[in-house]
This record gives structure tokens, sequence and C-alpha cells, in this order.
């Protein structure tokens, strides 16, 4: 796109991407200071044990990509006016939207069922796919490409926890997870078989 730029010009500023940012995390906390603790407790219960080195420093490789691009945001301006900042606003209010959802059809859930209401009905990981499109989003309402590369390189390596919870969701539900993996995709159009998906995780040494 004509509009974005690979390195915009950092600039400390109240009109930056810090105040999409501030929207996203603000609505997320304040939701979960209302969710009860074992429902807090549940959306971080994944068990980390388990994880080869190799998983244990993808993890930290997206989590220094995902601080980094929180910096480089909250040093952008944002483009407003221009076509991508109208684009990467929709694109946030979409995923802002789908990810407060997400996370009340979690907290719907009775504590001893897998998730596979609402947002889940369609796409096994709907957090992790709203937060994707919210991130590109947000990329594009200040105009950097090397933000938006970001964004999409840390999911890439997210996808190595999302492989982790899903086996540990398998352990603990056993027949009743693996029937709605067979009916539902890992993110949105393609799906999975179980025998794949453990192959796949196997394959990855977690």
């Amino acid at each position: 796109m004509m509009e974005m730029e690979l390195f915009p010009v950092l600039e400390l500023s109240w009109l930056n991407g810090w105040i999409l940012l501030v929207v996203l995390y603000g609505i997320f906390g304040i939701l979960l200071l209302f969710f009860p603790k074992a429902v807090v407790a549940r959306l971080y219960a994944y068990d980390r044990l388990r994880w080869s080195k190799k998983q244990r420093a993808y993890h930290v490789i997206g989590k220094m990509l995902i601080l980094v691009n929180i910096v480089l945001t909250i040093l952008t301006p944002l483009k407003v006016g221009s076509t991508v900042f109208i684009l990467g606003v929709i694109l946030f209010a979409i995923g802002l939207t789908g990810f407060t959802i997400a996370l009340l059809n979690f907290k719907n859930t009775p504590l001893n069922q897998p998730i596979t209401k609402g947002l889940y009905s369609i796409s096994r990981n709907p957090q992790a796919l709203m937060l994707l499109v919210a991130g590109v989003g947000i990329s594009l309402a200040i105009g950097s490409s090397i933000a938006l590369l970001l964004v999409v390189t840390s999911s890439l390596f997210g996808r190595f926890r999302i492989l982790a919870e899903e086996r540990a969701l398998l352990m603990q539900y056993g027949n009743s997870y693996r029937d709605y993996v067979e009916r539902v995709p890992r993110y949105l159009l393609i799906k999975t078989r179980m025998k794949e998906n453990e192959k796949e995780q196997n394959e990855l040494g977690i």
C-alpha cells in the first residue's frame, strides 16, 4: 500500500498508536476484573512443564517480538485521514469485538467443560485469531509495514503455545474435546483431523 512505510518516523505524541493499545488492553483488563478468579486462572492454565527447549525458545522469541511491536506502536503516529488508517480502525474494531465476545464465551462455559459455544463453534482459538486481526488493524492504522510484519511473525511463533494448549485440553477432556477438534477448525477455514493434529505436535516436539 502506498500509505504504508517500512520504518515510520518515531515520535512521542498523544495521537500515536498507543491509543488503540490502551483501548484493547484496557477492555481486556476490565473484563478480567469482573471475571471470577477461577475463570481467570483457567485462562492461563496450560502446562509448560512438558514443553521442549525448542518450543520454550520459540515462545520467548514470540513474546519479544510482541514487546518490540508494542514499543514501536507507542512511538508511531496514527495516519489519521489516510485509507490505511480507516481500514486499520475497521479491522481493529472487528478484532476487539470478536476478542471480547470470545472472552465472554470463555467465561460463560462451565469449568468442567471444554469451550465450544459462540465463536468457539467456528474456531478453536478465536481469542488468538481476533487479537491477530486487531494487531493487523493497529499496524495499518499507524501505517507501519514493520509493525505488520512483527504482528504476523509473533502470531506464527504463538502457534506453538496453541498446539500445547490443545494437547493439554485433549488430555483433560478426552473424547469430548477430540470430537470438537474433528468438527471445528483450529482457526477458521481449515479443519484438522486429530491424528494429523497429534502427528504435527509430535513433530514439533510438543
